[in-house]
């Protein structure tokens, strides 16, 4: 029996797999984690910092307030290798932060003036911290801090700009001061290459920064300061901190108004080197005069005090003004600028006069005989100031033109100084002491020492004579002969002393001569009244008759 040949048949299924649901699922979700990835990130910023020591990439956070908000996700040179580019994915949400004056730095452990901050990154590592700006521009690209910020985010103060001819004066993170008390920080530090000068910003904070005022000066903490003047050895010590990073401290001048309260943007202020050039450069009102002296100026030096009987009116500005021309050579006169101060004189007096008042009042004592000379502020270092006082005998020996001007400043009449005044007696000294007969006086004075030399050979003899009658020996019992004499004649003293006979005998002796004293008392009147009463006798008296009483 034969097998009928079978023919397969086949068709094609018109339904979904249940195999393909799970690829499917998984690249939805796939694809909504990408779009859930995209749409949670946050915008992608670029750093550019000097160095990239402590940052990693996909490991350094970028934190705001020790909150991330951002991560480090590639490092790389810049085209010209001169800095590092940083490439920052931050977190969503984050726009708001990104603004025209945002601030980034790395956190890492810190010793500084200020402190030992980033301690907490020992361990951690280090990280970039970010300082959310306030400004309505956004921004995507910054120049990272090469170190922290001196005031935090939530600081309230005021900024205040120095500026300064040197720069190395001030370091960021060294201390404001006033009156001895840490009010502020130095902020940043720059030069200004057209005008050639440093400045630095200062960060002052509140309440202090009210204390700014439009006669406020700041000047230099050396923490050490010893000075050597006019006025003699002078050593200053501040704080320990000031000792080891010193800083810089303001404050008003003591004799200075005090000026308005600053209100607005602060003006830029001079940064002065220490309170002495403060005090000698703080006074506006000035007269400049020109001094001529004919002495040396050594020892002179610009900021030496003018003293006016003790009094400081004014200041040395420079020494000499300039080179001296034909007429100053041949008189050899040395020209000194100096500044009168008027407040310093509106401290003595009770009138505010002007500029050109004051001219005509110096200009008049002049005439009078004002006149200043140089004099020795200090011995041991040889420092001069100028003293003004009133010497009358010079009116009449050196009459003055108060037109007289040297470089377009009025000249200020002088006279010799002290040193060339003791220099001048000690000459006319000399030349009197010259003119004197000195060989003559010297004979005389060599005989009077021969004749001096032989008195003193016959001392020497006398006292050789003197010293063998001490050394006989009958002068040797000259004192046991004395004490004996002296003892013999106790004993006769006391054999008259009172309770002796021969003191009884001698009073009964002086009353018996006494008594017959007594018995010539008539005899001696009868020769007083009659002295030949011896020869002639005396004539006899009458008896005195009774005289008759008076009868009833």
């Amino acid at each position: 029996m034969d097998n009928p040949q079978s023919t397969a048949r086949v068709t094609v299924s018109r339904r979904f797999s249940a195999v393909w649901i799970i690829p499917i699922v998984s690249l939805i979700a796939a694809g909504w984690m990408v779009y859930q990835y995209m749409t949670e990130q946050g915008p992608e910023i670029h750093l550019t910092v000097q160095t990239a020591e402590g940052i990693e990439p996909g490991k350094t956070l970028i934190k705001a307030r020790s909150v991330k908000v951002g991560i480090i996700t590639q490092v790389k040179l810049s085209k010209d290798y001169r800095q590092i580019e940083l490439t920052a994915r931050m977190d969503n949400g984050t726009e708001r932060m990104l603004r025209e004056n945002s601030e980034f730095w790395l956190v890492k452990p810190r010793i500084g003036t200020e402190g030992v901050s980033g301690l907490e990154t020992l361990l951690s590592g280090p990280y970039i911290e970010l300082r959310p700006g306030d400004s309505d521009q956004k921004r995507s690209e910054f120049v990272m801090l090469s170190n922290p910020p001196v005031a935090g985010p939530d600081a309230k103060g005021t900024r205040v700009m120095l500026t300064a001819n040197e720069a190395g004066k001030l370091a960021v993170g060294e201390p404001v001061m006033f009156e001895g008390f840490v009010v502020g920080r130095v902020e940043k530090v720059g030069f200004d290459v057209d005008s050639r000068q440093a400045s630095y910003q200062l960060f002052i904070f509140q309440p202090y920064d009210k204390l700014l005022r439009t006669r406020t000066r700041f000047w230099l903490n050396s923490g050490m300061d010893i000075t050597l003047n006019t006025q003699g050895f002078n050593v200053q010590v501040a704080s320990l901190e000031t000792l080891l990073s010193g800083g810089v401290t303001f404050a008003v001048p003591k004799g200075s108004p005090e000026g308005e309260a600053i209100t607005g943007q602060p003006p830029e202020f001079r940064l002065y080197d220490n309170l002495q050039e403060v005090r000698s450069q703080m006074y506006e009102k000035i007269i400049p005069y020109v001094m001529l002296f004919n002495d040396s100026i050594r020892g002179l030096q610009p900021g030496a005090p003018v003293e006016y009987r003790g009094i400081r009116i004014g200041t040395v500005a420079q020494v000499p003004l300039a080179m001296v021309g034909v007429n100053s050579v041949a008189k050899m006169e040395i020209p000194v600028l100096v500044n009168i101060e008027l407040e310093r004189i509106y401290h003595l007096v009770s009138s505010r006069q002007t500029v050109t008042q004051m001219e005509e009042n110096f200009a008049s004592a002049f005439k009078n005989g004002l006149r200043a000379t140089l004099k020795t502020g200090n011995l041991l270092s040889g420092a001069l100031y100028v003293d003004i006082n009133y010497y009358p005998d010079e009116v009449d020996k050196q009459p003055t033109d108060s037109r007289q001007r040297f470089h377009d400043y009025p000249v200020f009449p002088t006279i010799e100084g002290e040193f060339v005044q003791l220099q001048q007696q000690l000459e006319n000294i000399l030349s009197k002491i010259e003119k004197l007969p000195i060989d003559k006086t010297v004979e005389q004075l060599n005989h009077t020492l021969s004749q001096f030399g032989g008195a003193g050979e016959q001392l020497q003899q006398t006292l050789s004579r003197v010293d063998e009658l001490l050394t006989d020996k009958d002068t040797a019992q000259l004192p046991q002969m004395l004490s004996e004499t002296l003892q013999q004649l106790q004993a006769v003293l006391k054999g008259y002393s009172p309770g002796s006979g021969n003191y009884h005998e001698i009073e009964q002796a002086l009353l018996r001569v006494n008594k017959a004293l007594g018995q010539l008392d008539p005899l001696l009147k009868t020769l007083n009244d009659q002295p030949d009463a011896l020869i002639f006798g005396t004539q006899g008296t009458q008896d005195p008759l009774p005289v008759k009483g008076n009868q009833p």
